[in-house]
Formats: C-alpha cells, sequence, structure tokens
C-alpha cells in the first residue's frame, strides 16, 4: 500500500501532467486545425477519416461506436465528408439494407497531407531532445498508445 507521501507526489504528478497534456493538445489541435482548415473538415472529422483509411469500409452503427455518437450525429460527419467528396457510400454486398462507408482517394490525400505535417512538427519537437529522450519518448507514448488502444 503506497504511503500518503506516495500519493501525494503521484497526484502532483498527475496534475502536472494534466496541465502539459492541455498544453500539447492545444498545440497538437491548433497546428492540426490550421491544416483542416484547409480542407473544410473538423477535429471528429478528420478522426472519422483517420479510422476509414485504416479500415476498407465500415457501417455506420461501426462508425457511431467509434466516434462514440449517436447514429444520427455520424450521418451528419459523413453527409459533410461526401459532400466535400471524402468518403462514399456503398451498399453491402451480401445485404443491400446495410450502408458502408468508405474513404475516397481525395479523403485519404487529406489524412496523408495532415499526416505529414503532423510528422514535420513532431520533428520539430524532437529537436529540443536528445536521442535517448526521443527513443524514451517513444517508449512511453507506445505504452500510453497500447493503453488507450484496449480502451
Amino acid at each position: 500500500m503506497p504511503t500518503l507521501r506516495a500519493a501525494d507526489s503521484k497526484r502532483t504528478d498527475a496534475e502536472r501532467l494534466a496541465d502539459i497534456f492541455t498544453v500539447l493538445q492545444r498545440c497538437f489541435i491548433l497546428n492540426l486545425s490550421k491544416e483542416l482548415n484547409r480542407g473544410n473538415v473538423s477535429f471528429p472529422q478528420y478522426c472519422l477519416l483517420g479510422f476509414l483509411r485504416e479500415q476498407n469500409a465500415l457501417t455506420m452503427s461501426e462508425i457511431a461506436q467509434k466516434m462514440g455518437h449517436s447514429t444520427a450525429a455520424a450521418t451528419g460527419l459523413i453527409d459533410r465528408l461526401e459532400n466535400l467528396g471524402h468518403v462514399k457510400r456503398m451498399h453491402a454486398k451480401d445485404d443491400r439494407r446495410k450502408v458502408l462507408v468508405q474513404i475516397t482517394t481525395s479523403g485519404a490525400n487529406l489524412v496523408a497531407e495532415v499526416r505529414e505535417d503532423m510528422i514535420s512538427n513532431l520533428l520539430k519537437m524532437m529537436e529540443v531532445l536528445d536521442p535517448a529522450e526521443q527513443k524514451t519518448w517513444l517508449q512511453i507514448y507506445e505504452k500510453i498508445f497500447s493503453y488507450c488502444r484496449s480502451k
């Protein structure tokens, strides 16, 4: 059982990490938003394009579940992305009632462009770290990534 002092220290560290995450998110999202604004795509729409890029096609229910939205809200995201030419709807071959959503070349290109901008920003950030710190940063984020993917 951790001592009271250790628990206080852990709490203090968690509070500092919360402050750091807030600034990091603001930094990344603001830079990301500048790039997304060029394509008239919101952050949630970009996240959805990222999910679609990883999959061949997703149903509206799968999209809603991945986004943590209702099916109606997911439909709104898809409508806008479809109007921009970043996704297309199609019917499943095994069940014509099932609507599948697939990313288009335009959508995949947008995701790739934004990803390249993110990589450029990360490379700049990594310049403040020595090579050992860079590896440690990646190892820590790999653990956090695994934790988040399991949720």
